[in-house]
Parts: structure tokens; C-alpha cells; sequence
């Protein structure tokens, strides 16, 4: 088997490590109990540096290797949970209600926990190694907030790498591609103002409904009538409300809200500017006006090349199966803020015959977690290597 022998005769602990945080979600930036438990862990291993709050809730640990070398290699983690009320039957299932580990970030903090214990007992590379655990990845835009908060600079990071798990990817592969790997995330609401009435007389009022009606009909030919047939958009509208809830009432106003999703920066402006001019125009059209509200969400998740193909070499040398020629996806990360600031890579690694992330039945794969932290150590002692 390919993965180093050290993490699978760690994986009972770090099991224990991930039913832990399994058991006890927090989401977005209130992570405390859990980023008290990964700093607790850290200094536990002799990590020479742990600094805990960047980004509000974050926590970072450092770790220098034997040599004299200055290099230094970012890993990052996520640690938020969901929202979501879990229903797996799990005997280590959330003790809190309405939240839950859905997405696996307890997997990937417990591997990097992991990596870090061994990083700090062997210390075979020359430079530094700069552990990231980041809150608030969903929704929250937590890795922008410590890199705001001076992440990047401060600790001296050079390249960063990170890596998300994958459900339906057999246990021990791990996938990723250089370029575009994961989509820009937009978020929109357009309010509709017409003139309300009696739904019996229609003549005597702007259709609030209607005119938001044709407007999403109208949107969705925007990605096919105004982008280039060989990129990735997304334009979904998601809700739709009006201020009445009445058979015989035409509402006075209509509101939508939608994301937008790219894997082009330059597709990403064009969108707002098209959406915007279809949504104004077509309410104007049939007599009323429209607002819309453009949120500029998480960038283009994009690997540099270089850093892609150190990664998969690494990836080779522990994985069982590797794809580096994997297809985008169009959900996003906003470990795209790190890649922004650096070179480096994102990688997914196989996650099984799982329920989908986001999903209520969801759960890590933990027999994936030798592979996870075998990566992080590889690319360490290959991108430095001991003199």
C-alpha cells in the first residue's frame, strides 16, 4: 500500500480526533471549541508555533524542518460545519441540533492534524511547514478573512495546498487538474415593483408576476446567447416571492434571488453587466422597474500549473490511482483567496460510496484518512527537501 506506514499506525488516534469534531459542529466563524482542540493538539506535538485567532477564529501552526532553508510550504484545512440536521444513525453522530459535519471538514482537519504529528516528529525537510486550520469556509469566506488578516505575509508562505474529499471517488485516488478547477460563486436579488390590484382586473395594474416571470424566462437564455459554448456558466434562480400569498391579489412587488457561477474571470463581469441590462429592460418593457443586487461571492478556484504538477507527483507516490486531467466542477472554495496570493493546488481525494457533501446522511470515509495525510507529507518533503 502506498501510504506511509506512520499514518496507519496513527489512524485509530486520528479516527478518535475526527469522531470527536464530529460529534461537536460549529459553523461559520464560531469554531471555538474546535479551534481550541486543534491548537491544544498542535502543542501537544511540538509544533514550534501556534498562533491562535487569524481571521478571527483561525489557527496556524508552525513547523521547522531540520535545515537552515527558508522555504515554506502552506496546508491548509477547513473546520466548519452546516446548518443541517444530521441523520446518519452514527454512534458518533452530532450532539448538536440543526448542525452537523456534512461536507467533511472534520476529515480534513483530523488529516492534517495528522500530518502536523508526524511533520513534528520527524522534521525531514528543509524550510517551514505552515498549517492552516481556517473557519467559516461555508458561506463565510474564512481563508479570505486570514489572508486579510495578514496570513500570507506574516508566516512567509510561499506555495499553499489544500484538499477537499470526494463522494463517489473510490477511497485512495485522488483527482485535480491545473487551470480552472472549481467555479466563481455570485450571488443576485432583483425586486420587481409594479402596480398591485384586483386579480379580476389586470388591465388596471402592472403584473408583478409576470414581468418576473418573463424575466427569469429571459435569463436563462443568457449563458446560451451571450457566452462562449466552450466555457462553464451557471445562472440558476433559486427563490421566488411576491408580497402576496392571495389567489385574487396581483402583488405589488416580486423578489429573486440566484447565483452565478464561472470558471472564466472574464465570463464572470460579462454576466452581471448581461443580467443587469436584461432584468432593467424587460421590466421596463411591460411598465415597471426593477432593481437588481449583484454579490460578488468566491473567486475562480484556479491551480497554477507548476504547483499542479508537483502535487500530482506526490499524489503519485501515495495515492493508488491519480487523475490530473479532472473535469471542473461548478460549486466553489474559497481556498481560491490562498491560490489568489500564491502559487499552489487544490486536490480532491476519494471519499467512496458516500452520500453526496451537503447532504443529512453524509459522513467521512475515515479509512481515506492515511492518503490525506500522506499527501501532505509528501509535498513537504518533496517541494524541501533535507540537505
Amino acid at each position: 500500500m502506498p501510504i506511509r506506514n506512520r499514518f496507519a499506525e496513527l489512524l485509530p488516534e486520528i479516527k478518535e480526533w475526527r469522531q470527536h469534531l464530529h460529534r461537536n459542529p460549529e459553523i461559520l466563524y464560531e469554531v471555538h471549541r474546535t479551534a481550541a482542540f486543534v491548537a491544544g493538539k498542535l502543542r501537544a506535538f511540538g509544533v514550534d508555533e501556534v498562533v491562535e485567532g487569524i481571521g478571527r477564529t483561525g489557527v496556524v501552526g508552525v513547523i521547522r524542518g531540520k535545515g537552515a532553508g527558508t522555504k515554506t510550504i502552506g496546508l491548509r484545512a477547513d473546520m466548519d460545519a452546516l446548518p443541517i440536521h444530521e441523520d446518519t444513525g452514527l454512534d458518533y453522530a452530532s450532539e448538536v441540533p440543526g448542525k452537523m459535519h456534512a461536507c467533511g471538514h472534520d476529515g480534513h482537519t483530523s488529516m492534517l492534524l495528522g500530518a502536523a504529528k508526524y511533520l513534528a516528529e520527524t522534521r525531514n525537510f528543509d524550510g517551514n511547514v505552515v498549517l492552516i486550520f481556517q473557519p467559516a469556509e461555508e458561506g463565510g469566506a474564512g481563508a479570505k478573512a486570514m489572508v486579510d488578516d495578514g496570513l500570507i505575509d506574516r508566516f512567509g508562505i510561499d506555495e499553499v495546498y489544500g484538499m477537499h474529499n470526494a463522494p463517489g471517488v473510490p477511497v485512495g485516488m485522488i483527482v485535480t487538474r491545473p487551470g480552472p478547477l472549481q467555479a466563481s460563486a455570485d450571488e443576485f436579488e432583483i425586486v420587481v415593483t409594479g402596480l398591485g390590484g384586483h386579480a379580476a382586473e389586470p388591465h388596471k395594474a402592472v403584473d408583478t408576476t409576470l414581468v418576473a416571470s418573463q424575466i427569469v424566462v429571459t435569463l436563462h437564455s443568457v449563458v446560451s446567447r451571450n457566452v462562449d459554448p466552450l466555457h462553464s456558466v451557471v445562472l440558476t434562480v433559486g427563490t421566488f416571492q411576491t408580497d402576496s400569498n392571495a389567489s385574487n391579489i396581483i402583488p405589488q412587488t416580486a423578489r429573486m434571488r440566484g447565483t452565478v457561477r464561472c470558471l472564466n474571470p472574464d465570463d464572470r463581469e460579462k454576466m452581471e453587466a448581461r443580467v443587469r441590462r436584461v432584468v432593467e429592460d424587460t421590466a421596463s418593457a411591460f411598465g415597471a422597474t426593477a432593481e437588481l443586487h449583484w454579490e460578488y461571492g468566491y473567486p475562480v478556484t484556479v491551480n497554477d500549473e507548476d504547483a499542479t504538477g508537483w502535487a500530482v507527483e506526490a499524489a503519485r507516490a501515495v495515492a493508488i490511482d491519480v487523475d490530473d486531467a479532472a473535469n471542473p466542477i461548478m460549486p466553489s472554495e474559497d481556498f481560491s483567496y490562498m491560490l489568489n496570493e500564491r502559487p499552489g493546488a487544490y486536490l480532491f481525494l476519494g471519499n467512496g460510496d458516500s452520500a453526496m457533501c451537503h447532504h443529512p446522511k453524509y459522513n467521512f470515509n475515515d479509512e481515506a484518512i492515511p492518503y490525506g495525510c500522506s499527501f501532505f507529507a509528501e509535498i513537504v518533503e518533496r517541494r524541501m527537501p533535507a540537505r
